[in-house]
């Protein structure tokens, strides 16, 4: 069982699997490109849910659909790697793995027995503003589900036999992420180029030295202090009874303890960028330069937040997006070329990369980066262009909810991260609004307004 994903790398994977199956079936003819009319809104159909919060501060949301004999189980702490105390980076990324091992009443990773022996499957992420563990199983199994999420959350055993093999696992993942792939250095630092102040300049996966320096202590405040009833979201979507779903959640979570103890706040701040900057990172096996110009961007609740990705999408989603077709086929000066809207409940990151071709620098890519954002900019995508990024995002949001699991990380992301559950159902309204000119605005406020950070990664002096 592979853990430890990010969560924000793994929405990135599964939307770049869905992009390209839709965008198959949703670019529209090339003699249209100019001159399609905009398509008419798809009718989004409410998604049917439940709210409520336990005595002891836990937040239950509940969608019920009957479309096939499964059920997810999703919970969700309000914890992320911005919240890892200073000079101890990764550490939520280590609690995640560490919430696999015993509690009270479950071996070392029985949940994989309940789950994977039964057909199902589980594993967890960790974000920079959330950690979220899930399981999908088949419905008859949901009650023993529910129990083991209860259990964990109240009866965790955080000893120094599962921190130091915990710690040692999340090490070689390290190794392998950042330090074995060519690319890994320059992925892994770019947050740390970008931001002045914030905790959101730690990444996420954390680094070999500040593991190595937490002690078993460390790890029983950090559990102490986020894995409570009221600093987590459960969901559960999929086929159950609501009056006896009910039932169980007040039977094993409803007993769970809250905490004396107030919540720990979060209100870190990143000051504005004062001026343009350039960061230099090498490594030892770098085959081909690259280059990633970095811009502050606002948080998911932001009305901006759907332009944005619209605008991310014209620029970098699929085969047929701008950056791909200038970049890569036309001016054949990079092997790779992307932009990502890296929205979160804090300051967000707009960044804009591309890994070179033979012969050219990070500066050829950086002006050609500039120049197709530029252009964007100042002229608006064809309504052919808008229609075709619109309906991928859509339709990839579409297909993802069909099942348990992505419903009820749609809840989730809604919930926990965009502040309101509600948000679900407005969502995909909102990009199918965005226009041509909001996608200008929104270039022209956050990048052709804006301070950036260029970061440029080479092969290091000396190595082979």
């Amino acid at each position: 069982m592979i853990r430890g994903m990010q969560r924000t790398e793994l929405v990135r994977g599964v939307a770049a699997v869905l992009l390209a199956l839709v965008a198959i079936v949703a670019s529209p003819p090339a003699a249209s490109a100019d001159t399609a009319p905009s398509a008419a809104p798809l009718k989004v159909k409410p998604i049917v849910y439940r709210e409520r919060r336990l005595a002891n501060g836990l937040q239950v949301i509940t969608v019920e659909t009957h479309t096939s004999p499964t059920v997810s189980v999703q919970v969700w702490y309000h914890v992320g790697s911005r919240d890892d105390p200073a000079g101890r980076s990764g550490f939520a990324h280590l609690f995640e793995h560490m919430m696999f091992k015993s509690t009270l009443h479950l071996r070392a990773e029985q949940f994989d027995r309940l789950t994977e022996d039964v057909g199902g499957a589980n594993n967890a992420s960790t974000g920079d503003d959330v950690t979220e563990y899930h399981e999908v199983v088949p419905s008859n199994y949901l009650e023993t589900l529910l129990w083991a999420e209860a259990e964990r959350m109240m009866n965790l055993k955080v000893d120094e036999e599962n921190f130091k093999s915990e710690r040692a696992v999340v090490e070689e993942e390290y190794r392998q992420r950042v330090l074995a792939s060519p690319y890994g250095r320059f992925f892994n630092g770019i947050a740390p180029a970008s931001y002045l102040e914030h905790p959101y300049k730690r990444p996420g996966i954390g680094s070999i030295e500040d593991l190595e320096a937490a002690t078993l202590d460390d790890v029983v405040a950090f559990h102490s202090r986020h894995y409570r009833p009221d600093n987590a979201t459960l969901i559960v979507a999929g086929d159950f009874e609501q009056k006896q779903l009910d039932a169980w959640i007040d039977k094993y979570f409803g007993v769970v303890p809250k905490p004396s103890a107030p919540l720990p706040r979060f209100d870190a701040k990143e000051p504005p960028w004062q001026s343009d900057r350039t960061a230099r990172i090498t490594g030892p096996q770098v085959p081909l330069p690259a280059v990633a110009i970095t811009w502050l961007a606002p948080p998911t609740t932001s009305d901006d937040a759907p332009a944005l990705q619209v605008a991310s999408a014209v620029l970098a989603a699929g085969e047929s997006s701008r950056l791909n077709q200038s970049l890569v086929y036309r001016q054949r000066i990079a092997t790779q070329a992307g932009f990502n809207a890296d929205l979160r409940t804090g300051p967000g990151l707009l960044i804009a990369y591309a890994i070179g071709a033979g012969g050219k620098s990070p500066g050829d890519l950086a002006a050609a980066l500039l120049a197709e954002v530029t252009r964007l900019a100042s002229t608006p995508p064809s309504a052919a262009e808008l229609a075709k990024v619109k309906t991928q995002l859509v339709t990839a949001a579409f297909v993802s909810r069909q099942t348990p699991l992505g419903l009820g990380s749609a809840i989730g992301e809604a919930a926990v991260l965009e502040g309101s559950a509600a948000r679900v159902n407005t969502d995909l309204d909102d990009l199918q609004r965005v226009s041509g000119a909001d996608v200008q605005r929104v270039l022209r406020r956050y990048v052709l307004g804006a301070r950036k950070v260029t970061i440029e990664y080479r092969q290091q002096e000396g190595a082979k």
